[in-house]
């Protein structure tokens, strides 16, 4: 879910792409929230570069 989210994708599109419903998107995207206390989906994404999880393109 948050490689989904460092792609910019909506809701609707993580969904789709998931072969979800959106409301277990958000759901997700809530918990990450929670979890982690994060303020919003930019915090989010800053997190999975901070951790690792994504590197920006064109790197390595």
């Amino acid at each position: 879910m948050l490689r989904a989210l460092t792609r910019g994708l909506s809701n609707a599109e993580i969904a789709r792409d998931l072969h979800v419903s959106e409301a277990t998107v958000t759901t997700h995207v809530a918990h990450l929230h929670e979890k982690y206390a994060l303020r919003d989906r930019v915090q989010a994404v800053i997190l999975a570069y901070d951790t690792g999880l994504v590197r920006p393109s064109g790197t390595g």
